[in-house]
């Protein structure tokens, strides 16, 4: 993930719009303050890294730009000490700005992001400051005000297949057509997780196809899905229940895992619309009671109970 971290504002595939803005900030020396928010994955801080190596020569960087993350110390007595005199010395000989990073910015506490706030508007003849972010609201309105906001938002298949390549033909990796469908699936338009995604199968089982992918990343298999949809359909109750119990032990999955995949299909599937309404109600429940903790068997069969009872209101409409 890092080999392969974009250097330059260039070779970042995706989100053209907000690059061009950026770039045209740059380029007529008009930077403002940055709001960066989206999903992790997205490339913010590979956009504002670029956006550094490209206002900074190599050898002014460490006096020019203060990166600071999550897991650094950013309490309010940082912001105070550490940023504040960063942002208040001059730049000697050199006219231009310095650039303060704070990468994650929403697990800054309330207190720091209000200390910040003077801070920037003080400063902002010689200090330009770039907040990163996954969650806009956990900023607070007064810091969102102060800065110009680019939503990074998921990246697109066609975005990402080509930069997967790329890697694979660098790493010489052998992927299947069926292989890379499944890592962009799985990796829902975060490039980082793709990445990994292509790595740990890679290394686990050297040919990265469909199954080798959903196997190492723990996910159930379309097939599998299918079968239990077909067993809960089709199959009396109690052997529904072992069938899938089975399946369930024999492949180590999550009925969170399940729920959620079957959810899709029954999207697709074309059953009349107030059964469907009546099934996803139930499938709602069912993920609530999950999340709080309930024994799997007894979901299970909550589930599989609620798959049959649509069964026999199709049966009797028809």
């Amino acid at each position: 993930v890092e080999k392969y971290r974009p250097q330059a504002l260039s070779e970042l595939v995706s989100h053209r719009d907000i690059l061009s803005t950026v770039q045209r900030f740059i380029s007529e020396d008009r930077l403002p303050h940055l709001l960066l928010y989206g999903p992790p994955g997205t490339g913010k801080t590979s956009t504002i890294l670029a956006c550094a190596r490209q206002l900074y020569r190599e050898r002014e960087f460490g006096s020019m730009v203060l990166e600071l993350n999550a897991s650094d110390d950013r309490g309010i007595d940082i912001v105070r000490g550490p940023i504040l005199s960063f942002a208040s010395t001059r730049t000697i000989f050199k006219k231009g700005f310095k650039l303060i990073i704070l990468d994650e910015a929403d697990a800054m506490t309330q207190d720091a992001q209000n200390a910040l706030r003077r801070v920037i508007e003080k400063f902002t003849e010689n200090t330009r400051f770039c907040l990163i972010c996954n969650y806009l609201s956990k900023i607070i309105p007064a810091l969102q005000s102060r800065c110009t906001r680019f939503r990074f938002g998921p990246l697109t298949p066609e975005l990402m297949v080509p930069r997967l390549q790329h890697v694979i033909q660098e790493e010489g990796v052998d992927v299947t057509e069926d292989g890379m469908k499944a890592v962009v699936t799985l990796s829902s338009g975060d490039m980082r997780r793709a990445l990994n995604i292509l790595q740990s199968t890679t290394m686990a089982f050297g040919k990265v196809t469909e199954e080798n992918v959903y196997t190492c990343t723990g996910h159930p298999l379309k097939s599998d899905i299918a079968n239990i949809l077909d067993w809960m359909l089709n199959q009396d109750f109690s052997t529904a229940y072992r069938k899938i119990t089975e399946l369930k032990t024999l492949k180590g999955l999550a009925l969170q895992d399940i729920l959620t995949e079957i959810h899709l299909f029954v999207h697709r599937v074309d059953f009349p619309p107030s059964i469907r309404i009546q099934l996803l109600i139930k499938m709602a429940d069912i993920e609530y009671r999950l999340a709080a903790g309930t024994s799997e068997k007894i979901q299970l069969s909550s589930l599989i109970a609620a798959f049959q009872v649509t069964r026999d209101l199709i049966v009797a409409d028809a």
